[in-house]
């Protein structure tokens, strides 16, 4: 007996046995949470268990004797001899009817029951059994236990689309060229591994009633050991349907006898039982097979996958293409990398292919301010917060709407550093400061204009604003008492320790050498410890806001501005510079990691 027919039995056995969806041998063994994963959580093929997927489903049947009620006879054979047993189908009686319903319920030996078709006498040859499997299976074989004499002629076919169109499994012939115009028992090579063959080796076994016919799908198919490679084969074992058309009786010439009328009520189509054994069809992502709300068996799939069969990725996972597990690799899906800021993505192949076939995800509708293929970059008129990650909400800082319009030269800021391209006379870095030398006028058509300044500052002259009645609304911003508060560490472009060394007045600045000594914000400028120069307004000075005496050390918290020469930091009426306090260090580390969280 060949190895798939010794299989074929154990299953068949172990299904009576059960009378359930599946095998019972191996129940008692435990298995893994999930099977789908290894004991790493690392992703791995898993199937559904192998059933008799046509137990306990309905099967259409094209003839089934008993309405009306007749005669049949059953035939036997002892020593040679045959014998004939004659009933009476009914289909009243359910004593003595025989639905379909037989050819798919528990099938015991030692209480048999079998589907009979009409007579010999009463209907024509051809009789079709239709079975529907409710989705995709990859089946292993199908298999028929007669009550009556094998078919002289039969076919088994499959569907693929629910019963939509149907293509040969298998014929059975004693007469393979006359019945269906195939050569008996044809060698199946590569090239057609996905055709039906035509065999008369079913006529080949015993007994005359009570045999089997058995159908291996894989079986003398020369890609069966490498099945996970064979896409043909792979096809050709899927069927969402199952039909056996019955073509011709056999009857071994009994019609020619002259009890014709005997011997034509002893011949009909007669199974106890009909098995289809195979898997629900998953692609290797799901281990099992459940019903949806509506019903329909559909895999529970894992692995980022989707669909009845589990035959695509589920949104958003579509940085590689989908692919069918192997015993090798699982073949995941894998989202695409938007940073946080899309929610749906498409799969282009061409990048793909350039990655090394790596990632070829792309990221759609960028939010956030963010564009590029994986959101990776800020869109026209934004520039990147680098104190911010890339995924994080606020990582694109906007310009100014009416200073981009009117003082940008362009709409495109450096994704870096941020600073926009600036028309003339116009600096900082969004362009919202007038240039050295221009001021704003109040015309829309130029709204800058250069000025002539009418005599250089000099020191007496900001000096004399130390008693001058300006300083007081000229300061009235930096007024009030100096707490440090989360909301003015919040407010400010940086904050930093500093020891005044020593200062130098230069024209309408005063330039100080300072030591700084720690950073808790750093700003665009990126300040870094150490010697280096802090500007102030002469003005600001004199009028003691801020007020700053070299030889101390200080608190300083202000806002990013461009210095008046190559280097240094500026600090204005609107800084806070005060006195350093040791105990402040603390709470401005606090401050500190609370603005890398992104919570400022």
């Amino acid at each position: 007996m060949q190895l798939w027919l010794i299989l074929l039995t154990v299953c068949a056995c172990s299904r009576r046995a059960l009378g359930g969806y599946g095998l019972s041998m191996f129940a008692a063994q435990s298995s893994p949470p999930d099977p789908c994963y290894d004991e790493n959580g690392n992703p791995r093929r898993c199937i559904p268990d192998f059933v008799n997927a046509a137990f306990g489903k309905d099967v259409r049947v094209s003839s089934t004797c008993g309405n009306p009620a007749t005669r049949y006879c059953v035939v036997s054979e002892k020593d040679e001899e045959r014998s004939r047993d004659c009933h009476t189908c009914d289909a009243s009686d359910p004593k003595k009817s025989h639905p379909a319903a037989y050819l798919t319920d528990l099938n015991n030996p030692h209480n048999l029951t079998c589907w009979r078709s009409e007579t010999y006498l009463q209907a024509p040859q051809n009789v079709t059994l239709t079975l529907s499997l409710g989705k995709k299976f990859e089946v292993t074989y199908v298999s028929l236990q007669f009550c009556s004499p094998r078919p002289e002629s039969m076919t088994i076919f499959k569907s693929m689309d629910y019963g939509k169109s149907w293509m040969p499994f298998q014929f059975y012939s004693t007469q393979c060229k006359k019945m269906y115009n195939r050569q008996n028992r044809a060698v199946i090579t590569k090239q057609n591994e996905q055709e039906a063959v035509c065999t008369d080796s079913h006529t080949d076994m015993h007994p005359l009633t009570g045999g089997l016919i058995a159908f291996s799908t894989l079986d003398g198919r020369p890609s069966a050991h490498d099945f996970d490679n064979s896409p043909v084969l792979q096809d050709w074992v899927t069927a969402t349907d199952i039909k056996v058309i019955f073509s011709r009786l056999h009857t071994f010439g009994d019609e020619n006898e002259d009890d014709s009328e005997l011997a034509r009520d002893s011949y009909a189509y007669a199974v106890s039982d009909l098995q289809v054994g195979g898997r629900c069809k998953c692609n290797g992502h799901a281990s099992k097979c459940v019903k949806d709300r509506e019903g329909n068996l559909v895999c529970e799939c894992k692995h980022n996958t989707a669909g009845p069969e589990c035959d695509r990725c589920k949104p958003f996972h579509y940085d590689r293409p989908w692919q069918r597990a192997t015993a090798r690799e699982a073949n995941e899906c894998v989202a695409c990398h938007c940073n946080l800021h899309a929610r749906r993505c498409r799969f282009n192949m061409e990048l793909y292919k350039l990655s090394g076939r790596r990632s070829g995800g792309v990221c759609l509708n960028c939010r956030h301010n963010t564009a590029g293929r994986h959101c990776h970059y800020c869109k026209e008129g934004y520039y990147r917060d680098m104190t911010k990650s890339i995924s994080h909400r606020r990582a694109c800082k906007g310009n100014s709407p009416v200073i981009a319009i009117r003082w940008v030269r362009g709409k495109t800021c450096n994704q870096t550093t941020g600073q926009c391209p600036c028309k003339d006379g116009v600096t900082g870095i969004t362009c919202n400061r007038c240039a050295k030398g221009y001021q704003q006028s109040r015309s829309p058509i130029a709204p800058l204009h250069k000025y002539i300044p009418i005599a250089s500052p000099t020191a007496s002259s900001y000096n004399s604003y130390e008693d001058h009645s300006d300083c007081d609304s000229h300061c009235k911003a930096s007024k009030g008492k100096m707490k440090i508060t989360v909301k003015k560490y919040c407010k400010k472009d940086y904050a930093v320790q500093v020891h005044v060394l020593k200062g130098d007045k230069t024209g309408e600045w005063w330039k100080f050498t300072v030591n700084i000594i720690s950073v808790y914000k750093q700003g665009e400028n990126r300040i870094r410890r150490g010697d280096q120069l802090l500007w102030v307004r002469a003005k600001d000075v004199a009028c003691k806001c801020p007020k700053i005496k070299p030889g101390r050390k200080y608190l300083l918290l202000g806002t990013d501005d461009d210095s008046p020469g190559q280097s240094g930091v500026v600090a204005d009426k609107g800084s806070l510079l005060i006195p350093w306090k040791d105990l402040w260090g603390r709470r401005l580390r606090k401050f500190q990691q609370r603005n890398k969280r992104g919570k400022c």
